[in-house]
């Protein structure tokens, strides 16, 4: 039978609990440490930064399956399940015999993936008493999908956007202000760790390493309020097995099993949720799929930073988590690749990366716009600078396909939609847009700084 263009499935068939990862894993991710103490951080001393469930889910590794609580998949049933796409017009124009499918994480408001782990961590906290949380944001599309979540749930929220984003996406700043939260581009007057960056960098734009230390640090000094992330840590790949898990379902209606699966990178948070299920199949031996993880030349985190514990944040006051790093004071230089330039990545793909079972490909800006530009013309959808980076690799594999003669099965995550990027277009339509790429001078002065840990 022809494999329809596109395939969705029902309501029931939404996962009723998410997939950990870590409970498959042959050499399970390091333990989070206390700064302090060096020693690993306790499920009390998360608490006082997380929410009670959440801290729990972060240092579980054993439970396979964790239930997904009925209040959030009363939510996710606005939006879930998401497509599964079959790219039949790019594959023709591209003139391979790959077959190409994307899942397409968009048909929110958010226009990303992001409100996967925004609804449970809304929900948990609002269970648990609390009237306000706290969290950073890059692109935005985090930002905009926990100010979602809290609307829905009852519950205020403020968050810390990266100055750079913040000016390039002003809509993103009216879209989370409509659902009722408050935006305060970082590094701010707000707090101690931003106004010290102030006035040692004040023309900076900012990290996702400096807007983390905010949020931590305002969290921590607000009256029932917690903090929240929408990346990097475990209990967020957790959440976001809802991607995999439905993928995986959705290629076996069709009778298909990808041979390779390609994901954008920068904390980790897509490419977690979207391998998950097949992962947890490598790594028991079921399959031999490769599995692609694709980030920006400009923060080139696996391809060219250290395995080694670092602070997730600038201001160096959250737990340390051994991870790729750049160093936790890296700051990428003004570039488009939106939620990828955060200076670490998720401790659990850095260990599968590590133990060989994840590959890494860093990518130039202009290169993702460009193929943006070619797959936006030719599957109607705009993607997000971030997705974007995963469709420059798939359509590299597809050309590797047509040059080879093989007919590869090529999945890759469509994270979110680029309707909120029109400035990065418009650099890259005009011919303005440029390639920022670090030197090795500046990866090592910044890894100079990574913490000592025996």
């Amino acid at each position: 039978m022809k494999i329809p263009t596109k395939l969705y499935l029902d309501e029931t068939q939404i996962p009723r609990q998410w997939l950990n990862i870590r409970a498959f894993m042959k050499t399970r991710p390091a333990p989070l440490l206390n700064p302090g103490t060096l020693r690993p951080v306790t499920l009390e001393e998360l608490n006082g930064i997380f929410c009670e469930e959440l801290s729990k889910q972060e240092l579980d590794g054993v439970t396979p399956y964790i239930d997904i609580p009925e209040p959030v998949l009363e939510y996710y049933k606005m939006f879930r399940p998401s497509p599964l796409v079959r790219a039949y017009s790019l594959e023709k124009a591209l003139g391979t015999p790959a077959k190409i499918y994307y899942k397409f994480e968009g048909n929110n408001t958010s226009g990303s993936h992001k409100l996967n782990s925004a609804a449970p961590q809304a929900y948990y906290a609002k269970a648990q008493g609390m009237t306000k949380l706290s969290t950073e944001t890059g692109a935005g599309q985090w930002g905009t999908a926990l100010a979602m979540a809290c609307a829905y749930f009852g519950i205020d929220l403020t968050v810390f956007m990266v100055k750079v984003s913040s000016e390039q996406k002003p809509y993103r700043k009216a879209i989370i202000e409509t659902y009722g939260a408050d935006l305060i581009p970082s590094p701010s007057d707000k707090t101690g760790v931003g106004r010290a960056l102030l006035e040692e960098f004040p023309d900076t734009g900012g990290s996702l390493g400096c807007a983390i230390s905010e949020a931590v640090e305002f969290a921590v000094s607000t009256e029932k309020c917690r903090y929240v992330l929408g990346s990097v840590l475990n209990q967020v790949l957790l959440h976001q097995s809802v991607v995999g898990l439905e993928l995986k379902t959705a290629m076996d209606i069709i009778g298909e099993e990808p041979d390779v699966i390609i994901g954008c990178a920068g904390g980790g948070s897509n490419l977690g949720g979207l391998v998950c299920a097949y992962m947890s199949g490598r790594l028991r031996g079921r399959n031999n799929i490769r599995f692609i993880a694709v980030e920006p030349a400009s923060c080139p985190s696996f391809t060219r930073g250290r395995f080694a514990y670092d602070f997730c944040d600038t201001g160096k006051i959250t737990p340390l988590a051994k991870m790729y790093t750049l160093g936790h004071g890296f700051i990428p230089g003004a570039n488009h690749a939106g939620g990828l330039r955060y200076h670490g990545m998720s401790p659990i793909l850095s260990q599968l990366y590590s133990d060989g079972y994840l590959e890494a490909r860093a990518v130039e800006q202009t290169k993702v716009f460009e193929a943006a530009s070619l797959f936006a013309r030719h599957e109607t959808v705009l993607p997000a600078p971030e997705s974007a980076h995963a469709v420059r690799v798939a359509i590299d594999e597809a050309l590797a396909c047509k040059e080879s003669g093989e007919s590869k099965t090529i999945v890759f995550g469509l994270t979110g939609t680029g309707y909120f990027d029109m400035r990065a277009y418009q650099s890259y339509n005009s011919g303005q847009m440029a390639d920022f790429i670090p030197d090795d001078g500046e990866l090592q002065r910044s890894l100079a700084g990574l913490p000592s840990v025996d």
